[in-house]
């Protein structure tokens, strides 16, 4: 069997990359890409990097995505990537081109505005992590050190929402309510945290948790999308619910922006 030769996408920044690196990871995910990586290189300043960096690339038959507002770099990072043959492609030149010509101002120049590294970024990249770590009670010592605890049954956005709010810098964690798993210890009422039940109508769950089955492969008739079932679940939760006094919001056909909203709101008044 023929094996495939890596592949590389080069993401190159005078800041830190990451925009770049998330436009090239959303690619990726729309092809099969388990031979292709992506390499990054970040706060570059010289031209000498910049012609290392589309030399490497030539030689590995690789491309650039790159975000650079530097000027002399990015007309640099064109001429360079034009010689040796190498696409390289600029993900905000483009569209600072058209603010300039649209509203005729003018960029400040500054490499990093997007991802500033001041209290704020740090503080949204740590909420983050804490929402990946402390999703669907993986670890119930999250509960405690969360600002936001998420309860409901499966297919309320609970995992959606956590994300959301991470991207506001609110550390999240989030449970997922069944009949037959009791309560973790470390879920109950406490000083400067707010636990929010989130519930839906049961006719719109069971819609929600029919596609599931389907993309899943599984059979429309299983228990976990049967009426029956659905109306136990939301039962025993609002059951919970009400035991820890925690506020109520009914997501049916309810966006995650405005659920994050309602919580936000509740959060910090």
């Amino acid at each position: 069997m023929t094996q495939l030769t890596e592949q590389i996408i080069y993401v190159c920044s005078d800041a830190v990359g990451e925009t770049a690196e998330a436009v090239a990871k959303a690619t990726l995910r729309q092809f099969s890409s388990e031979h292709v990586k992506i390499k990054r290189y970040g706060h570059l300043k010289t031209e000498d990097e910049i012609v290392r960096i589309v030399a490497e690339a030539a030689g590995t038959g690789g491309f650039i995505s790159y975000t650079l507002v530097q000027p002399e770099l990015r007309e640099l990072m064109k001429e360079e990537s034009l010689k040796r043959g190498v696409r390289a492609v600029d993900v905000m030149g483009p569209m600072m081109q058209a603010y300039v010509d649209t509203f005729g101002s003018y960029p400040k120049r500054e490499p990093g505005l997007l991802h500033s590294m001041d209290d704020a970024y740090y503080r949204r990249m740590d909420a983050i992590e804490f929402a990946v770590k402390y999703d669907d009670g993986k670890d119930a010592r999250g509960f405690v050190q969360a600002q936001v605890v998420l309860i409901g049954v499966s297919r309320t956005s609970k995992t959606p929402l956590s994300v959301f709010l991470s991207h506001k810098g609110i550390k999240t964690a989030n449970l997922p309510l069944m009949p037959e798993v009791n309560l973790p210890e470390e879920l109950k009422p406490a000083p400067g945290r707010l636990i929010v039940g989130l519930t839906m109508q049961p006719e719109h769950l069971l819609g929600i948790r029919t596609e599931r089955l389907k993309t899943l492969g599984l059979p429309s008739s299983a228990q976990y999308a049967s009426p029956e079932r659905i109306k136990e679940e939301l039962q025993y939760a609002e059951g919970v619910m009400n035991s820890l006094d925690c506020p109520i919001i009914d997501v049916t056909n309810r966006a995650i922006e405005e659920t994050a909203g309602i919580i936000i709101e509740w959060l910090y008044r």
